[in-house]
């Protein structure tokens, strides 16, 4: 749901923005609708969201698509197949740290080597679920589930072309047609919690452009309201609704877009409580520590975490990432030695995405700097460098070959 909100900001405005993305799950449905009451279908999503949750992709995988097996005509049931793939895929390759989103430049990096057989499937369940959706819409254009539907399967599909693809027009068209989907649930039925979560994210997004940027979208028709955007995601995180996760991922997103870093932290808390094996979210309440001001506090959560992940707590674990954060808190905090071991170690870990690899060597060069290990600095540059020479990363790298870093 993140990149929906994210491919807004590239089209309405320019703006840093320090995304969320390490809780990124999208955003889902399984409201009760005719045909979907037997035992075996919602228990099996019900499972499924389970293991979702927990970021235990492939059994979420399996049970959404026995559920569907049972359900071909399903767009929802569709949806939830797509969900698991999606995501599997962008976890598979770090794309959901926080980390790498922290600057904009990433709009320029390479796109996910995701696997063409992934990319082909991704597309293949979108475009089924939009005709299912579409089928429905044409017998009645006020099939409130229908719309629903699609608009889950269009911020899906807004999440996959923004970071996969890098597609920020075709992006922010199917963010749109969410939005509008979703927009049309509410005044059919004000009660659909959970379509609040879409249009409350787009509330914010809209309203948080500058005046200019905001102008130019009132003239498309787009208008925004951060007040009325953090109301409506609260709403949808307090409902309890399928979509109640995805709400509180995107509400702790923009309270710390804020600077609201406190209530950010306590909202993450409540999700690392209803989902205590999502690895990811337990990483984000460190890192949510260490930007409150509690930098000692954070390191000692996310050594706790480590070790957690070595008996086997958090499914799928991708401990680099630990390691980075680790790093972070202990530069903040002038440890350097502690700090270079955590860098080094998030590098020799990040064999699956080789641009997070790269900002943990540029990060251990400079701390080596800083450790007056000029030898060892240019090492690490020269890796950073090699892992992909057309980067921003690579050329920070270039600069420090020549200048050695000195944290001004």
């Amino acid at each position: 749901m993140t990149p929906y909100c994210l491919c807004l900001f590239r089209r309405l405005g320019n703006l840093r923005f320090t995304l969320l993305l390490g809780t990124i799950l999208g955003v889902t449905v399984a409201c009760a609708i005719p045909g979907r009451e037997n035992a075996s279908f919602e228990s099996l999503t019900k499972s499924g969201w389970q293991h979702f949750y927990s970021l235990e992709y492939d059994q979420a995988l399996q049970d959404f698509e026995g559920a569907l097996e049972g359900h071909p005509d399903d767009a929802a049931a569709v949806n939830h197949v797509l969900d698991a793939v999606l995501y599997s895929e962008l976890y598979k390759y770090n794309a959901l740290d926080t980390r790498l989103y922290v600057k904009q430049g990433f709009v320029n990096s390479k796109q996910i080597p995701m696997d063409p057989a992934a990319k082909k499937r991704i597309r293949t369940l979108a475009e089924r679920a939009l005709s299912l959706s579409d089928n429905r819409l044409k017998a009645n254009p006020k099939d409130v589930q229908a719309l629903y539907d699609r608009g889950i399967t269009e911020g899906l599909r807004s999440t996959y072309l923004v970071l996969v693809d890098h597609s920020w027009f075709s992006a922010l068209r199917s963010a749109l047609a969410a939005r509008h989907d979703h927009e049309q649930v509410l005044k059919l039925r004000p009660d659909w919690t959970d379509a609040k979560t879409i249009v409350g994210a787009h509330y914010f997004v809209v309203g948080s452009l500058t005046a200019p940027m905001k102008a130019m979208a009132g003239i498309a028709g787009i208008h925004g309201d951060k007040a009325k955007g953090l109301k409506m995601l609260a709403e949808a995180g307090d409902a309890g609704g399928e979509t109640s996760t995805d709400a509180r991922v995107a509400l702790a997103l923009f309270l710390r877009r804020e600077g609201r870093n406190s209530d950010a932290l306590e909202v993450v808390k409540t999700l690392t409580h209803e989902h205590p094996r999502n690895f990811l979210f337990a990483l984000e309440e460190g890192n949510l520590m260490k930007e409150s001001g509690r930098a000692a506090d954070a390191a000692n959560f996310i050594r706790e975490l480590l070790n957690y992940c070595k008996q086997g707590k958090y499914p799928n674990a991708h401990v680099e990432m630990a390691y980075f954060s680790l790093g972070e808190a202990m530069r903040s905090q002038s440890q350097l030695e502690e700090a270079l071991k955590a860098y080094e170690s998030a590098a020799h870990l990040s064999n699956k995405n080789p641009d997070y690899g790269q900002r943990a060597l540029l990060a251990a060069g400079e701390i080596s700097d800083l450790l007056a290990k000029r030898q060892e600095a240019l090492v690490e540059y020269r890796a950073a460098i090699a892992v992909d020479s057309s980067s921003e990363d690579a050329n920070t790298a270039r600069k420090y070959l020549g200048t050695p870093y000195t944290g001004r």
